[in-house]
């Protein structure tokens, strides 16, 4: 889903081609592959072989490199600079970062089954600047492997749409470690980049206050993305595109994309064997009351022929047959606006959120979609290391999902829900955080849930 299938380095790193400091994605097969074992040897040769950086190296890098040491309570990563080899591979433009994200989670009223569950989520990336790696301005890699662990309360509240998309990440019928990432990015100019590999499409949809993996701001999968026609965009697959820069800000990405999910392969064999996605998606910035927001737009067109409702881990249906339809589609919209921001740092502050998507009724179990809330920052004195967020939803299913789905899990026309966290910084690697659901499921006979919990946060 354009912004979804935007490479991260894309995303998260126009800044600067002339400074090298962009970043990019990279996504493959299981932990372990040929693939991986390489980019590994290419990052750690100069650092075994002692290459001291080059002049072209410290030219460039007109910023500071991160730094991992300091006070154990006040240090940004649980485990440190490791002895200096953190920052001598960050000098040499490449960071490792690692967190687990715990969840214990129970639904206490209403759903199908009332119980607490405990699981979680690991996610391990590494970013390469290939300019002060090798010295190819421009180049950018980003490698990530994520697994699951433990339970979750995702199919207990009788709903469709996860509330833990986290703790069922990156498949939810394994705990194997997957690489979900292992995309290249090249910056041509400082406004045109091109990026191919295996990526995520969480990357897309980009927006302030309800974004991510749900493992820093909301949980719930309704709130993060949009569900209207995620079955459309796959989660994990091969793909490639560029990106249009502006004032080193992406603005406009358009990717193509293997129709069909790859999570546990490298997907080469099943490239476009079965279809192609088409994604494109523009993200503007504006100034309403003289304060910063984005508006976004974007779109996903499938060739694949849809046969039957395909499992997901950010949509629970059963893997049953459907009418067979040739081709899917979906649009979709969301934005975010600054309603106060600190005097000292335009980036910090807080606002409002809205996302509307429309979808194949035909190939999608979310025909449309509606989500509106608040969060940022928290205006609470002294805890500026602390968010928010309260958010609202509206899916309605569509009319012509699988009948035998229909009938089998009794889905009705509408589900709805909320969702209210605050995320406590205890430390700067370490996060805790309350959360409350209400879920009504669009299902026949089950009552509203209730969802409370904790997620906990170790970044290392």
């Amino acid at each position: 889903m354009g912004d979804d299938v935007r490479c991260d380095g894309s995303v998260e790193g126009a800044t600067v081609f002339r400074e090298a400091r962009r970043r990019s994605v990279v996504g493959a097969p299981r932990l372990g592959t040929g693939v991986c074992a390489f980019v590994v040897a290419l990052v750690l040769w100069p650092l075994w072989s002692g290459t001291p950086v080059s002049a072209q190296d410290s030219d460039t890098s007109t910023t500071a490199s991160p730094t991992f040491g300091g006070e154990f309570l006040e240090r940004s990563k649980l485990t440190g600079d490791w002895g200096g080899v953190r920052s001598r591979l960050a000098l040499k433009g490449v960071t490792l970062d690692a967190d687990v994200t715990q969840f214990y989670q129970g639904v206490t009223r209403g759903g199908l089954n009332r119980t607490f569950q405990y699981g979680g989520h690991g996610d391990y990336v590494m970013n390469v600047d290939g300019q002060k790696l090798v010295g190819l301005p421009g180049m950018f890699i980003k490698v990530r492997a994520e697994h699951r662990f433990g339970q979750n309360v995702n199919t207990r509240t009788g709903s469709i749409l996860p509330a833990a998309l986290a703790a069922d990440l990156p498949t939810p019928d394994s705990d194997h470690v997957y690489l979900t990432n292992v995309l290249v990015t090249q910056f041509l100019s400082e406004s045109f980049a091109v990026f191919a590999g295996k990526l995520d499409t969480l990357d897309g949809d980009l927006n302030a206050f309800a974004h991510g993996r749900g493992k820093d701001q909301f949980m719930n999968v309704a709130l993060l993305a949009n569900p209207a026609g995620l079955l459309v965009a796959p989660y994990a697959t091969l793909g490639a595109g560029f990106v249009l820069v502006k004032d080193q800000t992406p603005w406009f990405t358009f990717t193509v994309l293997n129709a069909t999910e790859t999570i546990k392969t490298a997907g080469f064999n099943e490239l476009f064997r079965n279809g192609v996605a088409l994604s494109p998606e523009a993200r503007l910035p504006t100034r309403f009351f003289g304060l910063p927001g984005h508006q976004l737009v974007g779109a996903v067109w499938s060739s694949r022929e849809f046969t039957g409702l395909n499992q997901d881990p950010r949509v629970l249906l059963p893997n049953v047959e459907a009418q067979k339809n040739n081709g899917s589609w979906s649009a979709y919209w969301n934005f975010d606006q600054y309603l106060f921001t600190e005097s000292s740092d335009s980036s910090r502050g807080w606002g409002i959120f809205g996302r509307a998507g429309l979808a194949d009724k035909e190939t999608n179990p979310v025909h449309w979609f509606l989500s509106a809330g608040i969060g940022g920052n928290s205006p609470i004195p002294g805890r500026e290391r602390d968010t928010f967020g309260v958010g609202w939803y509206y899916s309605k299913v569509s009319d012509e999902t699988a009948q035998f789905a229909k009938t089998l899990l009794g889905l009705t026309s509408v589900g709805q829900g909320a969702e209210l966290f605050y995320n406590i910084g205890l430390t700067p690697w370490f996060h805790l955080t309350p959360d409350v659901q209400i879920i009504k499921p669009a299902r026949e006979g089950v009552d509203t849930a209730v969802v409370l919990g904790f997620r906990a946060k170790a970044d290392f």
